[in-house]
């Protein structure tokens, strides 16, 4: 008994110790917090170079649909928004892709992060997954996160004359889909007006009934498919009807305005289907759009490839250029 009398005081006498060597948090800016005085033998230093912008993420609620809260994650290239910083940025709008199905909205966090450097807001959209509302709820989710981004303009430090639509895969069907619908009653929630400076499309499928007529590892036919669950969970090929108004094509004519497009495909895209792009591509140019394609030679669906510098110094030159 008096061992466990000795080892409690013990005990008691080395937390009152440490108790006496805790720092209570204190809420401190970068330039208040104190740099770290430890160090260890043999420890190299690397100088932390001041002139490369930070980049700070926000995640925001930007509407409630059908009970479902959807997120932005906002992305902006100074420590501070434009409360602080008076300077304009023009807003890249970002649709990630997830076969139209709960998205991960931090997967390109990473890689947007490189874009944002250039001297961009970039707002990573959440749209409502196929199992909570079918087409078109992506689009118009979409366009409500733009209204929501231009209402906010100054909190967010954004020049509300250049938006441009950015997506990936689902997303790269969402952004032309965008483009090519936009003003139009049916596939918007709100009436204000909205005006795209460009949208660029990586990988995104173009006509959901033709994806199996090309090499692919996935099942684009049946109902528990990612496009069958898109119209409804029913057989694509069996309700056509429901599929005509989600081909990106069906929505473009030579009288209709389109903002310019980019498109940027790989050759050996397993999930969509190369030719998804060339179709997109050569009605474009049927009907005298501003197009730029460019096909990555090797490349599979996503991944580096279309991160690579030279890839991203075509999309933000293809950016610049359209917000003259």
């Amino acid at each position: 008994m008096n061992k466990l009398i000795i080892g409690a005081l013990l005990m008691t006498i080395f937390f009152n110790s440490l108790s006496d060597n805790i720092i209570p948090p204190k809420n401190l800016d970068y330039v208040s917090f104190p740099k770290s005085e430890k160090k260890s033998k043999g420890m190299k230093v690397i100088k932390a170079k001041e002139d490369i912008k930070s980049i700070n993420l926000e995640n925001v609620v930007y509407t409630i649909k059908d009970n479902t809260p959807l997120h932005l994650n906002i992305l902006y290239p100074s420590f501070e928004p434009s409360e602080k910083n008076k300077e304009k940025y023009p807003l890249i709008i970002y649709i990630q892709g997830s076969a139209w199905r709960k998205q991960n909205l931090g997967m390109g966090v990473g890689q947007l992060s490189r874009m944002a450097e250039k001297g961009y807001i970039i707002a990573i959209v959440e749209y409502r997954s196929s199992d909570i509302a079918i087409f078109p709820a992506q689009i118009k989710d979409t366009k409500t996160a733009i209204r929501y981004m231009l209402k906010n303009s100054e909190k967010y430090g954004v020049d509300k004359d250049k938006v441009v639509v950015w997506g990936d895969s689902s997303g790269g069907h969402t952004a032309a889909m965008v483009g090519a619908t936009l003003n139009e009653k049916e596939y918007n929630d709100e009436d204000s007006q909205l005006d795209i400076k460009a949208i660029i499309d990586f990988y995104g499928p173009t006509d959901i009934s033709k994806m199996n007529f090309e090499p692919s590892i996935q099942d684009h036919i049946s109902p528990s498919s990612p496009e069958g669950e898109l119209i409804g969970k029913v057989n694509v090929l069996e309700n056509l009807e429901k599929v005509y108004p989600t081909v990106v094509m069906n929505h473009i004519s030579k009288e209709k305005y389109l903002p310019p497009f980019l498109i940027i495909h790989g050759n050996k895209d397993r999930l969509v289907p190369f030719g998804q792009s060339v179709l997109l591509y050569d009605k474009l140019k049927e009907e005298n759009k501003i197009v730029e394609f460019y096909q990555l030679d090797g490349a599979d669906h996503g991944g580096a490839p279309f991160w690579q510098e030279d890839i991203l110094d075509i999309v933000d030159k293809f950016i610049k250029e359209n917000l003259k």
